[in-house]
């Protein structure tokens, strides 16, 4: 289930529910956050790591967009969490967006300024996982209406698609 919240600025706030049948919710949460393994799995991704400024773990992320629009990227921190609340084991994955000198803009690629997302995960009380996924962007520029369309009505349900495909693969490789 995918539910738009618009926003004043004319963007969206996407809230996503989900179930990916015969995926534990670790697998899902390790998937997730293997950077390397998604580079695989999704065709939206030019390149993506982890790399450390000052310390800190920064994910680079160039997003693949449809002609005739221009790349997007990300730098963004995120974290991951496994918390027990009431006997429920639950992971949370948490990423925004940071702004790192080190890290500049590239010619030709449209940076992603704003951005953030939190990934609930857990149990389905069988051998699956429900998801929960709230996610933002201020990707700039002129996007036309079509592709805000496309990623609510196709991108979004394809992404659970394709990481719950990715993880059945996962656990065959590990």
């Amino acid at each position: 289930l995918l539910i738009l919240f618009p926003q004043q600025s004319g963007l969206y706030e996407y809230k996503i529910f989900g179930g990916l049948a015969d995926v534990p919710p670790k697998l899902c949460a390790d998937v997730y956050m293997d950077l390397d393994f998604r580079k695989e799995w999704d065709k939206y991704v030019k390149e993506l790591y982890e790399v450390t400024y000052d310390g800190e773990k920064v994910v680079y992320w160039e997003v693949k967009y449809p002609f005739p629009l221009s790349n997007r990227d990300y730098v963004f921190i995120r974290e991951r969490r496994e918390m027990d609340v009431d006997g429920r084991k639950i992971w949370v994955v948490l990423a925004k967006s940071v702004a790192v000198p080190q890290c500049p803009e590239k010619p030709g690629i449209v940076r992603v300024k704003s951005y953030k997302q939190s990934l609930v995960i857990e149990s389905d009380g069988k051998a699956g996982s429900k998801v929960y996924l709230y996610y933002f962007d201020d990707p700039g520029g002129m996007i036309p209406s079509w592709v805000f369309n496309w990623f609510a009505k196709s991108g979004m349900p394809a992404f659970l698609e394709d990481i719950q495909k990715a993880c059945l693969k996962y656990s065959k490789s590990t």
